[in-house]
């Protein structure tokens, strides 16, 4: 544990992830050109990342459970490879249709990748480490979105089509290859804890876990922090700044890098926060969610074109989420055994792209139902009109706010089942702001 060769694993296993990473938002700066390319409207647009998301959200249940039986480090490689034959369907793809194909099997290579590198993590890796390397997992394959937003851009806007998807494919390749050659499941000498003997007894861990207050709120937590920065770096950020906003594809591009490079400094942050003060973990979540509403109505309900510092706050803000959705894996680890951690952090996992893949087709359904009340050109610089995104925006805040909801049951239920099974007693965050205020200025 915590071994020269443990940090080997993870940074190959990080690797793979941020290569993950760039697949996965890889469409998301090529929004306008696929338009074009495939003759689209934004509806079917959005079910190039709609579908995306669907299968990898609904793969990931099969995926822990299958993980929890045969461990990491073959789901990666097959990650891997699954990956490098959806981009290059996606790179030689004549029509939408075959796209669709290409971005199923990207999103399936996806859905192997980031719980499996995360229980692989947990197993090389002990004590107090483990929340921060949860971060730095989560930060350094967020850079993933910066390969996708300025050289694949480049390559894409330089060179064409082809090369610029068959070049994201040669890097699934590299990432396959080094996966092979120096991860392994577990430490040489660790007894790997007991797997589940065949599928009763999987799906038996599953129910387990699903049935835990813990891992439903890590389930919700990902949902409302996730899906608001997911829907900008995956598919929309880049129409809305480009064309909705008049930037231009550079300027757009460079500022969608701003996500990575605030998630950078957040994740960090948040992970020292989530491991000093386990138990305020969900007001960390309340916050961050709260912080997003805000800046987004803002945005939103600003009269004309809303200015750059306020664009740039809202990706800054937005950004926050990312890092702050692995606090539900932190539940997810904390209220389950390590036997079921791989169900458990698909169950979490679910629940971002989820909400993520419901607000991308709806923002698509509505910027072509405005579209068509206005006459249905279907011309991008129409189709993407700062006007129509500010209505179709708007379809955010009543998924997250339906989270929220069931975050603060969940959250309740969390905390009863403590004062139930350890006696452990969480008073409410204003309570203890006045209680630790008390004891100070009795110090004083």
């Amino acid at each position: 544990m915590n071994s020269r060769r443990s940090w080997l694993v993870f940074a190959v296993s990080v690797f793979a992830y941020l290569i993950a990473v760039l697949q996965r938002s890889s469409l998301g700066i090529a929004g306008v050109d696929a338009t074009e390319r495939f003759d689209v409207q934004a509806a079917a647009l959005s079910s190039l990342a709609v579908v995306q998301l669907i299968v990898y959200a609904g793969l990931q249940i099969p995926v822990g459970v299958v993980l929890d039986r045969h461990g990491p480090r073959v789901l990666i490689a097959t990650g891997a490879v699954l990956m490098v034959a959806g981009q290059t369907t996606l790179a030689l793809a004549p029509s939408i249709g075959v796209a669709i194909v290409g971005r199923i099997l990207v999103g399936a290579g996806d859905a192997m990748t980031f719980i499996s590198v995360s229980r692989l993590i947990a197993s090389w890796f002990s004590g107090r480490t483990l929340p921060l390397l949860s971060q730095g997992m989560g930060t350094i394959g967020a850079t993933g979105q910066v390969l996708s937003a300025i050289p694949l851009s480049i390559v894409l806007h330089q060179f064409g089509w082809e090369p610029a998807y068959l070049s994201a494919a040669a890097m699934s390749v590299v990432a396959f290859v080094l996966v092979v050659l120096f991860v392994r499941n577990a430490p040489p000498g660790v007894v790997i804890v007991e797997r589940p003997g065949g599928w009763p007894a999987a799906l038996h861990q599953l129910r387990e876990s699903l049935g835990r207050p813990g891992t439903q709120l890590g389930f919700w937590s990902h949902f409302v922090t996730q899906s608001p920065g997911t829907v900008i770096a995956l598919l929309w950020g880049f129409p809305f700044l480009s064309v909705g906003l008049g930037y231009g594809a550079t300027n757009a591009s460079l500022l969608l890098t701003l996500i990575v490079a605030v998630a950078v400094v957040a994740g960090p942050i948040l992970g020292i926060l989530s491991a000093r003060h386990p138990y305020r973990r969900s007001n960390l979540v309340l916050g961050i969610v709260f912080a997003m509403g805000c800046v987004w109505a803002a945005v939103l309900l600003w009269p004309g074109q809303p200015p750059l510092w306020l664009i740039i706050l809202l990706l800054a803000v937005v950004a926050v989420g990312g890092p702050g959705s692995l606090i539900g894996f932190d539940f997810a680890r904390t209220f389950n055994p390590a036997r079921s951690l791989g169900s458990a952090s698909g169950v979490v996992n679910v629940g971002g792209f989820l909400a993520s893949f419901v607000m991308m087709l709806l923002i698509g359904l509505v910027l072509d139902a405005i579209d068509r009340a206005n006459g249905g050109s279907g011309v991008p610089a129409e189709l993407y009109s700062l006007d129509s995104f500010r209505v179709a925006f708007l379809v955010q805040f009543p998924i997250v706010a339906i989270g929220v909801v069931f975050l603060l049951l969940s959250r309740r239920n969390t905390r009863k089942r403590m004062h139930e099974d350890e006696g452990i007693q969480v008073a409410p965050l204003w309570v203890s702001l006045v209680r630790s205020w008390r004891r100070r200025r009795g110090k004083g």
